[in-house]
């Protein structure tokens, strides 16, 4: 992978997890290698629209069926069409994510701890 410079990341600051979606994210570490986030989406909850800067491994805590929004409110990905088991225990690698929400249609409350590579 090449480096990229945060300047380099075509969105802006304020769509940032942390930032636009606090009530879904919350900071646990950052230092200048990395930052890990803790994301919890109870059950029936969607997210406002963020984006992940970062490449990330994810760690699975708790897992429930997903709907995930393009920055338009389009479905880029419904998990109950993936026709996967449960991921809760696993750990996931992720590239960095543009503008999206994220709804919990399952019931279960998703749970994830992402540390995220600042390259």
């Amino acid at each position: 992978m090449e480096n990229k410079s945060p300047n380099d990341w075509p969105w802006p600051e304020e769509l940032d997890a942390l930032v636009a979606a606090p009530m879904h994210h919350s900071l646990l570490l950052e230092n200048e290698f990395v930052r890990v986030v803790e994301t919890i989406i109870l059950p029936g909850e969607i997210t406002a629209i963020h984006t992940h800067q970062w490449p990330a491994a994810l760690n699975i805590i708790s897992w429930a069926d997903f709907i995930r929004y393009d920055g338009n409110g389009n479905i880029t990905a419904d998990s109950r069409n993936l026709h996967e088991a449960d991921r809760t225990g696993t750990a996931l690698w992720s590239e960095p994510l543009k503008p999206h929400s994220l709804k919990n249609v399952g019931d279960k409350i998703i749970h994830i701890i992402s540390t995220e590579i600042k390259i």
